[in-house]
Protein backbone atom coordinates (compact mmCIF):
# COMPACT_ATOMS: atom_id res chain seq x y z
CA UNK A 1 0.00 0.00 0.00
CA UNK A 2 1.33 3.42 -0.84
CA UNK A 3 1.96 6.10 1.74
CA UNK A 4 -1.08 8.00 0.48
CA UNK A 5 -3.19 4.86 0.83
CA UNK A 6 -2.06 4.34 4.43
CA UNK A 7 -2.84 7.94 5.33
CA UNK A 8 -6.25 7.70 3.75
CA UNK A 9 -7.04 4.45 5.58
CA UNK A 10 -5.96 6.06 8.87
CA UNK A 11 -8.20 9.08 8.21
CA UNK A 12 -11.13 6.80 7.42
CA UNK A 13 -10.62 4.90 10.69
CA UNK A 14 -10.46 8.20 12.61
CA UNK A 15 -13.62 9.35 10.88
CA UNK A 16 -15.40 6.12 11.71
CA UNK A 17 -14.27 6.37 15.35
CA UNK A 18 -15.59 9.93 15.57
CA UNK A 19 -18.88 8.88 13.97
CA UNK A 20 -19.20 6.14 16.58
CA UNK A 21 -18.73 8.77 19.31
CA UNK A 22 -21.31 11.08 17.73
CA UNK A 23 -23.79 8.20 17.46
CA UNK A 24 -23.28 7.37 21.15
CA UNK A 25 -23.65 11.02 22.14
CA UNK A 26 -26.86 11.30 20.12
CA UNK A 27 -28.33 8.26 21.87
CA UNK A 28 -27.30 9.61 25.27
CA UNK A 29 -28.78 13.03 24.49
CA UNK A 30 -32.10 11.56 23.34
CA UNK A 31 -32.38 9.41 26.46
CA UNK A 32 -31.38 12.30 28.73
CA UNK A 33 -33.91 14.68 27.18
CA UNK A 34 -36.69 12.08 27.33
CA UNK A 35 -36.01 11.05 30.94
CA UNK A 36 -35.57 14.64 32.13
CA UNK A 37 -38.84 15.59 30.43
CA UNK A 38 -40.60 12.67 32.11
CA UNK A 39 -39.09 13.69 35.44
CA UNK A 40 -40.16 17.30 35.00
CA UNK A 41 -43.71 16.45 34.00
CA UNK A 42 -44.32 13.61 36.44
CA UNK A 43 -42.25 14.34 39.53
CA UNK A 44 -42.04 18.12 39.57
CA UNK A 45 -45.63 18.79 38.50
CA UNK A 46 -47.38 16.21 40.68
CA UNK A 47 -45.17 15.09 43.55
CA UNK A 48 -42.61 17.79 44.34
CA UNK A 49 -44.72 20.28 46.25
CA UNK A 50 -43.33 23.14 48.33
CA UNK A 51 -43.57 21.47 51.77
CA UNK A 52 -41.97 18.26 50.46
CA UNK A 53 -38.97 20.17 49.12
CA UNK A 54 -38.29 22.06 52.35
CA UNK A 55 -36.42 19.15 53.93
CA UNK A 56 -33.07 17.77 52.83
CA UNK A 57 -34.54 14.28 52.51
CA UNK A 58 -37.37 15.57 50.35
CA UNK A 59 -34.97 17.33 47.99
CA UNK A 60 -32.75 14.26 47.87
CA UNK A 61 -35.67 11.94 47.12
CA UNK A 62 -37.59 14.18 44.70
CA UNK A 63 -34.82 16.04 42.88
CA UNK A 64 -31.45 14.35 43.15
CA UNK A 65 -32.40 10.66 43.05
CA UNK A 66 -34.51 11.05 39.88
CA UNK A 67 -31.65 13.07 38.34
CA UNK A 68 -29.24 10.23 39.11
CA UNK A 69 -31.58 7.82 37.30
CA UNK A 70 -31.77 10.13 34.28
CA UNK A 71 -27.98 10.48 34.14
CA UNK A 72 -27.44 6.75 34.61
CA UNK A 73 -29.90 6.00 31.80
CA UNK A 74 -28.18 8.44 29.45
CA UNK A 75 -24.69 7.13 30.24
CA UNK A 76 -25.88 3.53 29.83
CA UNK A 77 -27.59 4.26 26.50
CA UNK A 78 -24.56 6.07 25.12
CA UNK A 79 -22.24 3.28 26.22
CA UNK A 80 -24.50 0.59 24.71
CA UNK A 81 -24.63 2.35 21.34
CA UNK A 82 -20.82 2.74 21.25
CA UNK A 83 -19.93 -0.49 19.41
CA UNK A 84 -16.80 -2.51 18.77
CA UNK A 85 -14.04 -2.04 17.83
CA UNK A 86 -14.19 1.47 19.31
CA UNK A 87 -15.43 0.48 22.75
CA UNK A 88 -12.24 -1.57 23.26
CA UNK A 89 -10.43 1.73 23.86
CA UNK A 90 -11.23 2.69 27.45
CA UNK A 91 -10.68 6.45 27.01
CA UNK A 92 -12.91 6.53 23.92
CA UNK A 93 -15.58 4.43 25.60
CA UNK A 94 -15.58 6.61 28.71
CA UNK A 95 -15.82 9.69 26.50
CA UNK A 96 -18.76 8.14 24.67
CA UNK A 97 -20.55 7.29 27.90
CA UNK A 98 -19.87 10.38 30.01
CA UNK A 99 -19.77 13.31 27.57
CA UNK A 100 -23.51 13.97 27.38
CA UNK A 101 -24.18 13.96 31.15
CA UNK A 102 -21.10 16.08 31.86
CA UNK A 103 -21.94 18.64 29.17
CA UNK A 104 -25.56 18.75 30.35
CA UNK A 105 -24.36 19.36 33.92
CA UNK A 106 -22.03 22.16 32.81
CA UNK A 107 -24.83 23.81 30.81
CA UNK A 108 -27.24 23.48 33.73
CA UNK A 109 -24.72 25.03 36.12
CA UNK A 110 -23.98 27.86 33.69
CA UNK A 111 -27.67 28.68 33.26
CA UNK A 112 -28.49 28.51 36.98
CA UNK A 113 -25.21 29.84 38.38
CA UNK A 114 -26.82 32.85 40.08
CA UNK A 115 -29.37 30.68 41.89
CA UNK A 116 -27.10 27.79 42.97
CA UNK A 117 -26.70 27.09 46.66
CA UNK A 118 -23.75 25.12 48.04
CA UNK A 119 -25.96 22.12 48.78
CA UNK A 120 -27.38 22.06 45.27
CA UNK A 121 -23.97 22.46 43.67
CA UNK A 122 -22.36 19.69 45.72
CA UNK A 123 -25.27 17.28 45.45
CA UNK A 124 -25.80 17.80 41.73
CA UNK A 125 -22.12 17.07 41.08
CA UNK A 126 -22.26 14.01 43.35
CA UNK A 127 -25.37 12.88 41.46
CA UNK A 128 -23.48 13.34 38.19
CA UNK A 129 -20.67 11.07 39.38
CA UNK A 130 -23.03 8.46 40.83
CA UNK A 131 -25.21 8.44 37.72
CA UNK A 132 -22.27 8.16 35.33
CA UNK A 133 -20.68 5.35 37.32
CA UNK A 134 -24.00 3.50 37.59
CA UNK A 135 -24.68 3.80 33.86
CA UNK A 136 -21.18 2.67 32.95
CA UNK A 137 -21.37 -0.22 35.43
CA UNK A 138 -24.67 -1.31 33.89
CA UNK A 139 -23.05 -1.33 30.46
CA UNK A 140 -20.06 -3.34 31.69
CA UNK A 141 -22.34 -5.82 33.49
CA UNK A 142 -24.24 -6.41 30.27
CA UNK A 143 -20.92 -7.11 28.54
CA UNK A 144 -20.02 -9.59 31.25
CA UNK A 145 -16.94 -7.65 32.41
Amino acid sequence: MTRYGCQRAHQERRGAAFLALVRAWAAGAVVLVFTEYAQATLVYDYVATGPRLETFGGRLLLIHLPNALCIASAAWAAARVHHEPYRASTPRHLTAAFAVPVVAQLLNMAVQWEELAAEGLLLSNAVLVVGCVAGYAGDRLQDGD
